[in-house]
């Protein structure tokens, strides 16, 4: 069958709203896709139909806001249209800018091999800028300069439009901030999306370039822009406005970090002839979870007005249980757990993957990790330590991030500390100074004639290898390419450097030492990998057909979030946040702390906020708890616990507004768990009575 006969044959099969979207190619089109109601299958046949009517594959970009929602994207794309999908740019916005950057970021006077700086490294350099020792303050900083960014304002703009005293002052630490980045060469995660809209905004060649390159645009999650990345989709897309943007205004929970629903509001007003089409028939949910989420959902002021629908039955009824505490809360939803994967009669057997737990915050984790374990229950958090973070991998990544930039300043000072070669802290202060002295970069400062007179001829020695070192690393790792040659250049590298016996000098167990080393090795088949062209990069930059050197493979590495994606198959329970939750799915779900001050979040006016804000925190509030119920497919419990601690002291719980919002049936919702098991527990016992009686008879 030919692609254009497949393609219509797949998008007949599409419900007639979903059919409408796709078809709609004529214009800025606005899909707005309610819970579960297949937003990524129109996304993808709509990539296929553009395609089919004329683009090539390169002229179509599809920008979404994770590598996880990227990756599954570019496979969805792959099944539905073959080969053509490796020319579509499938990517984060993150990404989409470092492509910017890569490619026209000289105009800015951006070196092609910049470094993408981590949240630890922007810590450290804010706590430099702003004459502080306390990571706690600079974090406090970087939160504030970031809300900035988003809103598209520099250091000068913030300082312009400051109110108070501690706004001036912090404006002038994002100015030393900037000059900081500037010198190192180095852009932060926020930078990656306001300095593209600088590149296009004020470069009238650069923007009409990409433009002329990107015939469509879809953008997927829509309601969770931001102002800067709302105005980078405008300049990106021109003002024939070709584009499709795919969200749904209930679902917008990220306020707290920039999103905002002004950008769902500016669009008809900014593009007048906008197609509107909403998807409302949802496949993932039964009716009765659906309509406990319309219910929820129904006070909220709407933009474009909605009800879900199912055609998957009515289902078991969404239940409530009350607890004592929230020990008592465990308790019980472990014991709701294992009564479902009990079940009883036809009732299929559960795997531990298919259940999840969800709440409002990351400390009410704890009393479900103590049940589950004393259960003896597989489980994940979600939202854990992320495997970039930890200090083996970040050591790495500071020694391939200087390849890529001698300029690095963070990076050069942890990749010359591990392993230690005998430069202490003194040595370091020295050629700090001497590096601002002459305005070089810590590397630069190395290969000075001068340097000589700031330190003795033994340390000096040791620097001046550790240069030509890195030197050696970044000349083969640009003429390393494959898979093969990427893991034996990478394992030569670290027994050149003694890493290995570094961990286990490091660690006083030899357990950790080797859990550690095993993370090493699991880095550098990973990173072999993508130079090999075997897996998609989750930046967006590689394809399964291209190879890669490993200094390109390096320039990316900032971006990934996770080493593999088997981790994402084990049977195991789920706990997670609600925010962490979003755009996952699982048969059953346990909806636990669901108590006023919990669910809604601290609605009570401590900070003086007006009620305007306040309203609209509550809707926020409002949409999480839509999102937690509309991440259940079979059933959904929700738990609320009669009192509660708040520091030391417990105090009394009162249920969620939310509870009450849901209108679900007083006569079918509440529900013991324990009794539920303990009555299955005495029906197994009872049916292996009987067939022992059975069998004695025989």
């Amino acid at each position: 069958m030919s692609f254009a006969a497949s393609l219509a044959q797949s998008i007949a099969g599409l419900n007639v709203a979903q059919q409408e979207a796709v078809n709609y190619m004529h214009g800025p089109c606005l899909v707005l896709a309610g819970a579960g109601s297949g937003k990524t299958r129109v996304i993808t046949h709509k990539i296929g139909r553009l395609i089919q009517a004329g683009m090539q594959p390169d002229q179509v970009a599809a920008i979404t806001f994770t590598n996880k929602a990227a990756a599954e994207m570019r496979e969805r794309a792959k099944s539905l249209i073959g080969k053509s999908a490796k020319g579509v740019l499938i990517c984060t916005f993150h990404a989409l800018g470092v492509r910017l950057l890569r490619q026209d970021g000289r105009v800015l006077g951006l070196k092609p091999q910049f470094s993408i700086l981590d949240s630890d490294d922007v810590t450290s350099i804010l706590k430099d800028a702003g004459g502080s020792t306390d990571a706690a303050t600079a974090r406090q900083w970087q939160w504030a300069i970031s809300l900035w960014k988003n809103q598209g304002l520099n250091a000068a703009q913030a300082e312009a439009q400051a109110r108070a005293p501690e706004e001036v002052s912090l404006a002038r630490i994002m100015a030393r901030y900037e000059e900081r980045l500037t010198a190192y060469q180095s852009v932060d995660f926020d930078d990656l999306i306001s300095l593209p809209l600088k590149l296009l905004r004020d470069h009238p060649e650069v923007r009409e370039r990409w433009q002329a390159a990107l015939r469509h645009v879809l953008v997927d999650e829509y309601q969770d822009t931001n102002a800067t990345q709302y105005e980078l989709l405008k300049l990106l897309v021109g003002e024939r406005g070709r584009f499709t943007a795919v969200g749904d205004d209930d679902q917008s929970i990220y306020g707290w970090r920039g999103a905002t629903l002004d950008n769902l509001k500016r669009l008809p007003e900014e593009y007048p002839t906008l197609k509107v089409v909403k998807l409302e028939q949802n496949y993932r949910s039964t009716s009765a979870i659906l309509r406990a989420a319309n219910n929820v959902i129904g006070p909220n002021p709407k933009l474009y007005p909605k009800t879900l629908f199912s055609e998957l039955g009515e289902g078991e009824p969404v239940r409530v249980i009350d607890c004592d505490n929230e020990e008592h809360e465990a308790e019980r939803t472990v014991a709701r757990i294992q009564s479902l994967r009990a079940g009883s009669g036809d009732t299929p057997h559960r795997e531990w993957r298919d259940f999840a737990v969800l709440y409002r915050a990351n400390h009410l984790a704890k009393p479900f990790e103590k049940a589950l374990r004393k259960a003896q229950i597989p489980y994940k958090v979600s939202g854990g330590q992320s495997f970039f973070d930890r200090a083996e991998v970040k050591d790495l990544c500071a020694w391939l991030r200087l390849m890529v930039n001698n300029n690095d300043d963070p990076a050069f000072m942890r990749a010359i500390t591990s392993p230690k070669r005998g430069i202490g802290h003194t040595t370091l202060g020295s050629l700090g100074t001497f590096a601002s002295q002459y305005k070089l970069s810590l590397f630069e400062s190395l290969l000075s004639h001068s340097l000589g007179s700031v330190v003795p001829a033994k340390t000096l020695g040791s620097l001046q290898e550790f240069g030509r070192c890195v030197n050696d690393l970044e000349y083969r790792a640009r003429h390393t390419v494959g898979a093969e040659a990427s893991l034996a250049f990478l394992l030569e590298w670290l027994k050149d450097i003694g890493y290995e016996q570094h961990l286990y000098d490091a660690e006083d167990s030899e357990q950790v030492a080797a859990a550690r080393w095993t993370n090493v090795m699991d880095f550098c088949e990973w990173m072999a990998q993508r130079s090999g062209g075997q897996i998609d990069d989750t930046a967006g930059v590689t394809t399964a057909a291209e190879t890669k050197t490993l200094l390109e493979v390096v320039q990316t590495i900032a971006l990934l979030s996770t080493i593999s994606e088997r981790q994402q198959d084990q049977n195991v329970i789920t706990l997670s946040t609600l925010h962490a939750a979003k755009g996952l799915e699982w048969p059953h779900v346990m909806l636990a702390g669901c108590v006023e001050g919990m669910l809604p979040f601290k609605m009570d006016d401590e900070h003086g906020a007006g009620s305007e804000n306040m309203l609209l925190r509550l809707q926020e509030e409002r949409r999480l708890m839509y999102v937690g119920i509309t991440r259940a497919q079979r059933t959904l419990a929700v738990t609320w616990v009669r009192r509660r601690k708040k520091g030391r002291d417990y105090i009394a719980g009162v249920p969620s507004r939310f509870i009450t919002e849901m209108a679900l049936d007083k006569t079918t919702v509440k529900e013991d768990p324990r009794e539920k098991l303990k009555a299955l527990r005495a029906e197994f016992a009872k049916r292996a009575a009987d067939q022992a009686l059975a069998n004695s008879g025989d």
